[in-house]
């Protein structure tokens, strides 16, 4: 008897798995999907062990102003303090990780850390432009470094909420209360500071780059770094919009309609005014783009999602480069042409920065290896870091370098997604928006009770 039922809830457990992997891909951008958990675990075994560890602090008083993440738990970041020569220095880096679209995925967002800082690490490794070694991070190491973490679902945006799942879409309250507090630490006194970003934090630091300046005295030398920010109005292979149709959801779920540029809303729509193309040329503080040609996000969830290739023709040229041929291979290309033509407008302001190099990679200034090491990825003799510490600090002048297409750039440190696509699917489907393993372990736990009393 005890075999029996077993094997039926293995069966049933294997025919859930097999449904959720089916059904995933039914409802385009709106499927559970989380690239950035595979990127994030492929950049963090590349993250040195020595890494000083930063503990989590809660904005104390948050909720009371409504700053609150989606499940109504208080904002938290992380902060290291910095000394000597940096002490009056400030470095803001927002963290990043997608976006909720839809209802049904910000409702599992808000179990996730993502969504609420009851599931945030308690403890963070500082590395790349974090790091408090002048070896990793020469012109930023003893500067008071600080991650706010992200837990709002769009990009530090919004100012609302959906009284009936009891969601909180206050990221534009998260990125106030958190200012004000860094201000009362000592940003308010700060002779140099810099608010930078990756991925979705990269587009919040578009967003909010103005504001930063105007937060902080006139005599503070204040600038925006985005990394990985620039993400494009790309058609994708089947010849839709993909990340469009994404961002759409974004924008109407958490109605950020009233939060976008009014500069750009006068003129376009709010979709289009979420679309970093569509916003880096108004942007009047000094702002730096470090981003990738060939943006491994980009290729995975908006030029090469399953929903726009259901026979998955791409799936090996998305998990490694050298698998693409050549069709697909002029695909990317003809997508760097669109990244380069977007930046023409920015890149003719005297005050902005561009690094773009043609590597197949995410996010370039949190690895120790693509920011600052003896092998890190180059455009004309250059690292990241000291890119951007030339532009940061006026070292020299027109810090833009738009490298030539793939192949020629050898420095590249490109992800490898060295992964079973079912497998991804999987575990994405858990992440996001179908707890798919919490489930299962209740499944599990439920049969060991039913054996026990059997027993």
């Amino acid at each position: 008897m005890r075999s029996l039922l077993l094997i039926s809830v293995v069966v049933c457990w294997l025919c859930t798995v097999a449904a959720v992997v089916r059904n995933g891909s039914s409802d385009g951008f709106q499927k559970p999907r989380d690239t950035d958990t595979v990127i994030s675990f492929l950049e963090n075994k590349l993250m040195a062990s020595s890494a000083p560890m930063v503990p989590l602090t809660l904005i104390q008083g948050a909720d009371s102003k409504g700053a609150v993440c989606l499940d109504g738990t208080l904002p938290g970041y992380h902060l290291d303090r910095g000394f000597g020569s940096g002490a009056n220095s400030w470095l803001i880096q927002l963290e990043g990780g997608g976006w909720c679209n839809n209802h049904r995925c910000c409702v599992y967002r808000k179990t996730s850390r993502r969504g609420s800082s009851k599931f945030m690490e308690k403890a963070l490794a500082f590395t790349g432009i974090l790091s408090n070694k002048p070896e990793e991070n020469p012109d930023f190491f003893n500067w008071n470094r600080i991650k706010l973490r992200y837990c709002d679902g769009a990009s530090f945006s919004g100012d609302s909420q959906d009284e009936g799942s009891q969601l909180f879409y206050r990221g534009q309250r998260i990125w106030q209360v958190a200012m004000q507090e860094f201000l009362s630490l000592g940003m308010q006194q700060a002779n140099q500071a810099l608010l930078s970003g990756c991925s979705a934090g990269g587009l919040a630091s578009i967003l909010h780059c103005d504001e930063f300046r105007e937060l902080l005295p006139s005599s503070t030398k204040a600038k925006c770094l985005s990394d990985a920010g620039m993400f494009l109005d790309a058609v994708d292979v089947s010849g839709g919009h993909s990340l469009r149709n994404m961002f759409e959801g974004v924008v109407t779920v958490q109605n950020l309609q009233k939060d976008l540029s009014s500069t750009c809303t006068n003129h376009m729509d709010p979709t289009s005014c979420f679309f970093p193309q569509n916003l880096i040329s108004d942007i009047k503080t000094p702002m730096f783009l470090l981003n990738t040609a060939y943006d491994s996000w980009q290729i995975q969830e908006s030029l090469a999602p399953p929903t726009a290739d259901p026979g998955g023709i791409w799936k090996a040229c998305k998990s490694h480069h050298l698998h693409c041929n050549s069709s697909q291979i002029q695909f990317f290309q003809d997508f760097r042409t669109q990244m380069v033509l977007a930046l023409n407008s920015f890149s003719t302001s005297d005050q902005n920065g561009l690094f773009i190099n043609s590597c197949f990679a995410h996010c370039q200034t949190e690895r120790q290896d693509t920011w600052f090491a003896q092998d890190s990825p180059q455009l004309n003799g250059k690292r990241v870091a000291e890119s951007v510490g030339d532009w940061y600090f006026d070292r020299a002048e027109n810090v833009k370098a738009i490298d030539c297409p793939y192949p020629c750039d050898t420095t590249c440190h490109n992800l490898i997604f060295d992964f079973n696509p079912s497998a991804l699917e999987i575990s994405a489907s858990s992440r996001f928006c179908f707890p798919l393993f919490r489930a299962s372990l209740v499944l599990l736990v439920l049969t060991e009770l039913i054996l026990r009393f059997l027993v």
